[in-house]
């Protein structure tokens, strides 16, 4: 395949893969500890990364002049701070209510983009974003109402949002030229030792290797966290911070179709409803003028 086709079926790839992690996570989460299961995730993609920089004999050269420590910052927002949170979360609220708290991601990112990368919103856009927090709220406030715990849980799902934007921001204005191979197991390296770390001190780390936590966590570490955060991070690479992280507003949608008939996790038609606002929001913060061109890269 060449790197234009890599570049535009990356979205819909990313897409499917993301909100498989959200049904490999409730299932991994039966058997093990929250921050231990990210903590095994990462190490295993780290380890995986490692291997491969040897193998195919890739320069650390690339990673000079401090470049290292800013991949390793962008690296532990996204992949550690931007899992670790979202995993406690889910074991208190459903997989997709995680993934329509994370449909904010877009709209941070947005936002976001103004102030640090320069780009610029037009009025259609900030009407998508008032639209967008207006659907996330129709799922938070009701889950919200419910009870303490799932308010909490909720609230964790945002703190990863706000890793996983950070840390996008972050990389597109420090670490964008950094060639893909060692930036990203830099990026691993780090975020895994910070798992590791956490799993340590906040929990007692739970490890039940059953058949079905094996693959769990062999789905999430190979396909979602090599596969689907290097075409995440293939997509930044060549869009602005806005537009990738667009992508996530389809995530909630396609992780409740999962869901639904394998975890039996169904849906109100208020949070429907929230799914279809958030999403049309999202679109509309993330939609280009015909004509207009792209900023922030």
């Amino acid at each position: 395949m060449t790197r234009e086709g890599l570049v535009r079926l990356a979205p819909f790839g990313f897409v499917m893969l993301w909100s498989s992690a959200f049904l490999g996570a409730k299932i991994g989460l039966r058997y093990l500890s929250p921050l231990a299961f990210v903590a095994v995730r990462l190490t295993g993609c780290a380890a995986v990364l490692l291997v491969l920089m040897l193998l195919l004999r890739r320069s650390w050269a690339p990673l000079r002049g401090w470049r290292w420590l800013h991949c390793a910052i962008a690296g532990v927002l996204v992949n550690a701070v931007g899992l670790m949170a979202p995993h406690v979360g889910l074991t208190m609220v459903g997989a997709a209510q995680v993934a329509l708290v994370q449909s904010l991601a877009p709209l941070l990112a947005a936002a976001l983009g103004v102030v640090v990368l320069g780009e610029s919103l037009g009025r259609l856009q900030w009407l998508g974003m008032a639209l967008g927090l207006a659907g996330v709220a129709l799922v938070v406030g009701l889950a919200a109402a419910r009870s303490v715990a799932r308010l909490d849980g909720l609230a964790l799902a945002g703190l990863g949002v706000v890793g996983l934007v950070a840390g996008t921001i972050y990389f597109g204005r420090f670490c964008r030229a950094v060639p893909l191979l060692p930036g990203t197991t830099v990026q691993f390296a780090a975020a895994a030792l910070f798992a590791i770390l956490g799993a340590l001190l906040l929990e007692r780390p739970r490890l039940d290797w059953t058949d079905a936590a094996i693959a769990a966590t062999l789905w999430n570490t190979f396909a979602v966290s090599l596969g689907g955060m290097a075409l995440y991070f293939v997509m930044l690479r060549n869009g602005t911070a806005a537009r990738t992280t667009a992508n996530f507003y389809l995530v909630p949608g396609t992780t409740a179709i999962l869901t639904w008939p394998i975890l039996g996790e169904r849906l109100s038609p208020l949070a429907i409803a929230g799914f279809v606002v958030a999403g049309i929001g999202c679109w509309m913060v993330n939609r280009r003028p015909a004509g207009s061109g792209q900023t922030g890269r």
